[in-house]
């Protein structure tokens, strides 16, 4: 397990703002940018902390899943996190490219293509579409391990584009470059009711699930508390064209203690 800290590695604390982050990252991706440290070789790995960082930090869904990791696991929930997301998942609609190329023009440095070409290798793409009014520019990325139902399709992640901006996207995917885009399913939310004890001490819980009617084990973490919520990864809507299962997201209820649902009734 690896013990390391997304908010450290951007030098931002937890109560740290979006507009925090992002300048956080601006100012280390200036920093460790491939053309101010071309005899530094270890800038290049630095680069990809800082990019999976922000990536994640700059997301409120990723960084909500990550801020509770990390409260209950530590420095270890940066592992736990990892064993959730892909590397895909992560940079699923980030703005870094727009931030290099920002970057690029300000300072003269070489842009995003060029720099995650040199950095990623074959590990992501880039394109462009025009159109009569329309203009979009983004990238995909390819992460480790997309060996999934004999490649019916390739999930990737994008800085995507709403509405007919995405469509056109996805079609200039189709076309350029042969890949059918993964659609993923849908979240799921559901109730799950545990007695103090469990809530308290953790362990494993007993969850039905509906859907698909089947009993799931659930792992409940010591002292967790009603509100708070267990994702239950790919037990969400199956996807599309390959595309990743969604998430089931079980919102924690404590059961009363007997006594207490008799004294809640005599006061009615």
């Amino acid at each position: 397990m690896r013990e390391k800290d997304y908010y450290n590695i951007l030098g931002v604390n937890s109560n740290s703002n979006q507009q925090e982050i992002k300048e956080a990252y601006r100012k280390l991706a200036f920093q460790y940018h491939p053309d101010r440290n071309k005899e530094n070789p270890l800038a290049v790995e630095r680069m990809k902390e800082i990019n999976e960082a922000y990536a994640v930090l700059a997301d409120s869904r990723k960084r909500k899943d990550y801020d509770i990791l990390r409260e209950q696991y530590g420095s270890y929930g940066y592992d736990r996190f990892k064993q959730s997301y892909s590397q895909e998942d992560i940079f699923r609609g980030s703005d870094i490219n727009q931030i290099f190329e920002e970057m690029a023009k300000a300072f003269g440095f070489r842009g995003f293509d060029e720099v995650f070409r040199e950095s990623y290798g074959q590990g992501y793409r880039t394109f462009e579409f025009r159109r009569p009014g329309v203009f979009g520019r983004g990238f995909i990325f390819f992460g480790p391990g997309l060996g999934r139902k004999k490649h019916e399709g390739i999930p990737v992640s994008s800085g995507a584009f709403p509405g007919v901006a995405g469509k056109l996207v996805r079609y200039l995917l189709k076309r350029a470059f042969g890949i059918r885009e993964p659609v993923r399913g849908k979240d799921l939310e559901d109730v799950i009711y545990l007695h103090p004890q469990r809530a308290l001490e953790g362990g494993k819980g007993k969850y039905l699930h509906r859907k698909r009617s089947k009993e799931l084990m659930v792992t409940i973490p010591p002292g967790i508390q009603e509100g708070q919520k267990i994702r239950l990864r790919g037990m969400g809507k199956e996807g599309k064209d390959g595309g990743e299962a969604g998430d089931l997201y079980l919102h924690v209820k404590i059961k009363k203690p007997l006594l207490g649902r008799m004294s809640d009734l005599l006061k009615i």
